[in-house]
């Protein structure tokens, strides 16, 4: 007898006020300079497309994006910590491209830490090419960081 193993897939839906404490945690755990619950908060107020991702009943990632004259501006994208190296922030990012597409966007554009490999690495394989460079974007333990500017053609 051979078991089949159902693999691990996220379930999506709308970003609510009642997910923000839980993604306020997620968001410590996972940034050493994270979000606030006010910066969720205005997202979901001014009507940004907002999405959380649940795996077994719980939030596992999320995602915001700003959607206007056929651009997309990806805000924030987080797989929580506990859940990170097993390939679920394609997922998301699949999620995000369907969502953007669906809404007839032909850009996608975002800013990443350049010391952020992953993320990096998941954005390039997933065709997102580096623009330009924002100089002091972030802030960081010295100081500020640099972005780069990464956009996706759809």
């Amino acid at each position: 007898m051979s078991a089949v193993l159902k693999p691990l897939e996220f379930d999506f839906r709308p970003m609510t006020r009642d997910d923000l404490e839980a993604l306020v945690r997620i968001e410590r755990a996972a940034y050493p300079y994270p979000w606030t619950l006010g910066n969720f908060r205005d997202c979901l107020d001014a009507g940004y497309s907002c999405w959380v991702a649940e795996l077994d009943g719980q939030l596992a990632g999320y995602w915001i994006m700003m959607l206007a004259v056929g651009e997309g501006h990806i805000l924030n994208c987080c797989v929580a910590p506990a859940w990170q190296g097993r390939g679920f922030g394609r997922h998301l990012v699949d999620h995000l491209v369907d969502t953007a597409r669906a809404h007839n966007t032909g850009f996608l554009f975002l800013e990443v830490r350049p010391s952020n490999a992953a993320a990096l690495g998941l954005y390039r394989s997933m065709g997102f090419e580096t623009i330009g460079l924002r100089r002091g974007y972030y802030p960081a333990d010295q100081g500020q960081e640099d972005a780069f500017v990464m956009r996706l053609d759809l």
